[in-house]
């Protein structure tokens, strides 16, 4: 990077950081580290939610995974506005009137505290595991681009955001989304209106759109009921629902954002925001990676884009053949240039033969193109065991680096640091209440001062920053993060969810009957995970639909027993 570009990143993040830092000043109880002292208007809210959610991940990895996939990842988040509805009627009301600190603390109250601190539990162990995701994400930019070290580059990245989440709390991690947002859609805007204005003279938009189409990436909605289909409008309504209904109603990373608002209105107008700029934001984010793939039509790309892995494969006894498939990479990247080019005079003259044609012949010449990444992906994996064969998270990385002019580099990495610093915050605060409030002060010390357990969320805060950095030094198998991270959740939310729905409409059934109920549950979820071909998003639904009637079972099945 250019010293300009390290001038505007650097200015941008200690900005956020210390605004941040100065509106959360003063904390000096646990009320206030944890719950902002009920201080935050609704805009803070809603943009402390959205950016809880939009990691790094999202910046990196989404464009990637639309350049890969195309546009059908969109239909992963059709259910999140019904699930907000929902969490607004039903679990908002109940939080804001009992003043929780976490979401774990109703169940306690409902059921009994082992059932709360499972609950807990299994919060901890999934978010704890993401937390290192978020790290990683922007680590993988300076590896990229300087050649540092991924393990001190992890431990950089935690410790900024360690830094002002450990001294202020949820107050500072509220304040500094709200910066971090503004950079990150801003950032993001610019990206797009920059990839079409370096299309050539006689491209458009609706040209770039046109050429994705008949590539076959502009596949927004698959009405296809497939439970082996990652992604279809049936579980994306039905799967993303229960995923968005356990993410935003009991994921702590999320429950925090919100309890802290002025009042019960402004929490529900919030969520409520969040919901209704969800799908749009998300759409032209992936719709990014769309225009970055007509992009590279006339521009073009390299083999494999984690330069990192290439140039250990040309540095190795297999150069020679890594080259050779570059040359011929070369030669059909030339020959469908030219497919796209005649394309684009078809389209606009209306000439259907031509347009056949030149799409079978351009998807024909794209299956060339994927199986020489192939061979060049094996020839890595023959050089080196350990390599990182999946590209999609540098994909977008490549063309900001790649291309965009001496300023703008630097304020598109800022946007994907920001959003990986807005949701490691986020992360670290929940798991520090969840750690301190649910198991610590109701299972090992319950009496202590306020002053005590104030120190005591702060250790665990700096405890889980450690480990999240410690998982982002494994993450670089996880292929696309953005697919990892939502995996990772569905693994877990189900469980979660069904504990939440029993406690909600299944008055009569107990702690005891919930409990073991979901223990089952997350075995099963567990055994579908590593031994069937479900797909993960069905996961949310199977999870909490066996919570939910199972425990229901016990517990007519243990009255019947007592009879």
């Amino acid at each position: 990077m250019s010293a300009i570009d390290w001038i505007v990143l650097i200015a941008t993040l200690t900005f956020i950081v210390c605004y941040g830092l100065y509106k959360s000043r003063g904390q000096k109880n646990v009320d206030g580290y944890f719950r902002g002292n009920n201080s935050l208007p609704w805009y803070a809210v809603g943009l402390s939610v959205m950016a809880t959610q939009a990691s790094a991940i999202t910046f990196l990895s989404a464009p990637g995974q639309a350049y890969v996939d195309g546009m059908r990842f969109i239909q992963y988040y059709f259910g999140l506005p019904l699930a907000m509805i929902v969490i607004c009627v039903v679990f908002i009301p109940l939080y804001h009137r009992l003043k929780v600190y976490t979401a774990y603390e109703f169940l306690e109250n409902r059921f009994d505290l082992k059932t709360r601190s499972l609950a807990a539990s299994l919060f901890l162990i999934q978010r704890g595991l993401a937390a290192g995701l978020t790290i990683y994400a922007p680590s993988i930019i300076l590896t990229s681009i300087l050649g540092w070290n991924i393990y001190v580059t992890n431990a950089l990245i935690g410790g900024l955001v360690l830094l002002y989440t450990y001294s202020g709390g949820t107050k500072a991690v509220s304040y500094t989304q709200m910066g971090q947002m503004g950079v990150i859609l801003a950032g993001m805007l610019i990206a797009g209106v920059m990839i079409v204005r370096m299309l050539p003279e006689n491209v458009g938009f609706t040209d770039a759109l046109q050429i994705g189409g008949k590539l076959g990436h502009m596949n927004i909605i698959d009405f296809e009921f497939n439970l082996k289909e990652k992604y279809n409008v049936w579980s994306g309504i039905i799967g993303g629902f229960f995923l968005a209904l356990s993410y935003f109603g009991t994921d702590q990373s999320q429950v925090g954002r919100y309890i802290s608002g002025k009042s019960l209105g402004q929490i529900r107008i919030g969520l409520l925001f969040n919901g209704l700029v969800k799908i749009p934001m998300q759409f032209f984010i992936l719709l990014v990676g769309v225009l970055l793939l007509a992009f590279y039509q006339f521009q073009q790309p390299p083999l494999f884009f984690n330069e990192v892995e290439t140039n250990k494969v040309l540095q190795s006894d297999y150069a020679g053949e890594y080259k050779k498939l570059q040359e011929t990479y070369d030669a059909i990247h030339t020959a469908k240039k030219e497919d796209v080019e005649q394309m684009l005079k078809a389209l606009k003259s209306g000439d259907d033969n031509s347009i056949q044609m030149l799409q079978q012949s351009m998807q024909s010449k794209s299956q060339e193109i994927t199986e020489l990444r192939s061979q060049g992906m094996a020839l890595m994996k023959s050089n080196d065991p350990l390599a990182d064969t999946n590209d999609i998270n540098y994909i977008f990385l490549n063309f900001v680096t790649g291309h965009l002019p001496i300023g703008l580099v630097g304020l598109l990495i800022a946007v994907i640091f920001s959003a990986s610093m807005s949701s490691t915050s986020s992360e670290l605060n929940a798991l520090a209440s969840t750690s301190v409030m649910d198991i610590y002060k109701r299972n090992l010390k319950k009496d202590g001062s306020s002053e005590h357990y104030l120190k005591s969320s702060k250790t665990a805060t700096l405890l889980w920053g450690i480990f999240a950095i410690s998982v982002a030094n494994l993450a670089s198998e996880m292929g696309s993060l953005i697919e990892a991270v939502n995996v990772l959740g569905s693994l877990f939310y189900g469980t979660v969810l069904g504990i939440f729905l029993t406690a909600f409409f299944a008055k009569w059934v107990k702690g005891g009957s919930t409990f073991y109920a979901a223990l089952v549950a997350q075995s099963v979820v567990l055994y579908c995970f590593f031994f069937t071909d479900l797909t993960f998003l069905w996961f949310n639904l199977l999870g909490a639909a066996i919570v939910v009637f199972l425990s229901i079972g016990i517990s007519v099945f243990s009255k019947r027993q007592h009879k």
